[in-house]
């Protein structure tokens, strides 16, 4: 699988934090009821690589991938769990490399023109832009569109059902990814079918203009 194929399946990725594995089953198939299959579950709590394990076994709808992964530890154990994709918050060759090395394909995020050209040194041209609103959201986008015409970005980071639409309408950025589909609060109350009109309504997002 090429990462880019992951904006096939819809205009937002949900970026996710997972604090109990009981949650992991409902919450995915809350969101893919919704409409949204491409799911990064994030490793910043210890008990992540259990819930992508459970959703990877148990959802087969879901496109499971891993967040936050910035090391080759990191991607194998991701790649043992049942993700089908990686994130990583930066770039670095050698999280390229790890990923390349296990096959699991990588979407890294980069904030900076050197992190961009690192990254297409080594043959990646769809990349995380993170954290998109805090690193120059729409006006940083724009001015790469200029030197980095063969590039197209995933921004995360700060985006809202309000403004991705802006995002998306700019003819570099492919899919967004946004933490408002899965909202603590809710997956906390458990509020499942909340979720999935969160969903739906990302699901049916368009470009401004």
């Amino acid at each position: 699988m090429k990462t880019l194929s992951l904006a096939d399946h819809g205009p937002v990725i949900p970026v996710i934090v997972l604090h109990a594995v009981e949650d992991a089953v409902p919450l995915a198939e809350a969101l893919v009821a919704g409409g949204v299959k491409v799911l990064e579950i994030t490793l910043r709590t210890p008990v992540a690589m259990k819930c992508i394990e459970a959703i990877a076994g148990t959802v087969p709808d879901a496109i499971v991938g891993a967040g936050t992964v910035r090391n080759a530890t990191e991607a194998r154990a991701a790649l043992n769990a049942g993700c089908r994709f990686a994130v990583s918050p930066g770039y670095t060759s050698e999280i390229g490399t790890a990923c390349r090395n296990i096959g699991l394909p990588l979407l890294p995020g980069v904030a900076t023109a050197s992190e961009i050209m690192t990254a297409q040194d080594d043959g990646m041209q769809f990349l995380k832009f993170f954290p998109a609103t805090a690193a120059g959201g729409l006006p940083m986008l724009k001015a790469w569109a200029g030197p980095f015409q063969d590039v197209m970005f995933c921004p995360t980071g700060g985006i809202t059902v309000k403004t991705a639409p802006e995002f998306l309408a700019l003819p570099n950025v492919k899919v967004c990814g946004g933490s408002w589909l899965t909202p603590a609060e809710l997956v906390e109350a458990r509020d499942w079918k909340a979720i999935t009109r969160l969903a739906q309504e990302a699901s049916q997002l368009r470009p401004a203009g």
